[in-house]
């Protein structure tokens, strides 16, 4: 009887790509499912797009451009200045949504199920990652053709596009891990909702809407020392074919930084049982 049954329990154990690619499935599913989040993830920068450009773009476009006269010219350049950051925004907004999920999952008792079961205890998570990640790529898609659309024309190369695509996946499985976290780490699904707001507010801190020497001291430090500011740099380097290596060390490094704190945050509170 033992000979028998060992083969069957040893099939039924965790098996981590599949169990990986099934928790992704789950997490695309649930964005067919619940639209909500992703159309908040895909809306947000677009209207921020046509706000800032068309509303704030004249005269912003001439602060950020010296030489540029404010109007339709000031609107060019300020295209040109803020898409890498509504990039960046894009890649938040969905790793905020992550924290949501993962706190609905906490809260109705499905990550304590996903515990008693013969999965790889990582797929849980990873899978949530992954699919927000996909979800933020789709997004971006739609937000550099919206911006194309209304006149945004890069510079990049073949490997610059490469380059940028690497960086924003790179970026937001770092956010993504980072809110899982902080998702599993909220009392409730409002507190989780609430807690990644920092991250919005960041791109505001730093080089994302004005360049940072037109900030006042304690401002500008920390505008150049906090993580969006390397990143959104790099990403207007690479766009325009004009990135420095330094800057591009320093935006990896970051990621990398955030990533690796955000998921070993994140593993030890799925293995914790959850405290009502």
């Amino acid at each position: 009887m033992s000979a028998v049954t060992a083969p069957a329990t040893a099939s039924a154990g965790p098996r981590p790509l599949a169990d990986v690619a099934t928790m992704l499935r789950r997490s695309l599913l649930r964005a067919v499912r619940y639209p909500g989040l992703t159309v908040f993830l895909v809306a947000g920068p677009l209207v921020m797009l046509l706000l800032f450009v068309h509303v704030f773009g004249g005269a912003f476009g001439a602060g950020v451009a010296p030489g540029v006269t404010p109007g339709a010219e000031g609107r060019a350049a300020y295209l040109d200045y803020i898409t890498p950051t509504l990039l960046v925004l894009t890649v938040v907004g969905g790793a905020t949504s992550v924290a949501t999920s993962a706190a609905m999952d906490a809260a109705g008792g499905i990550m304590a199920r996903f515990r008693t079961m013969a999965i790889a205890p990582g797929s849980v998570l990873s899978g949530q990652v992954l699919g927000f990640t996909v979800q933020a790529l789709a997004a971006l898609v739609l937000l550099l053709g919206a911006a194309v659309a209304t006149g945004y024309r890069p510079d990049a190369g073949v490997a610059g596009w490469f380059a940028v695509v690497g960086l924003l996946v790179l970026l937001s499985l770092a956010l993504n891990w980072l809110c899982v976290a902080m998702g599993l780490h909220a009392r409730s699904v409002e507190t989780a909702s609430n807690l990644p707001m920092i991250l919005l507010l960041l791109p505001f801190l730093g080089s994302g809407f004005v360049p940072v020497d037109t900030m006042p001291g304690a401002v500008r430090w920390f505008a150049e020392h906090q993580p969006f500011t390397p990143v959104i740099e790099t990403l207007r380097g690479l766009l325009t074919g004009t990135g420095t290596e330094t800057a591009v060390v320093q935006a990896v490094a970051w990621c990398l930084v955030i990533g690796v704190a955000g998921y070993l945050w994140a593993r030890s509170l799925f293995r914790r049982e959850r405290r009502l």
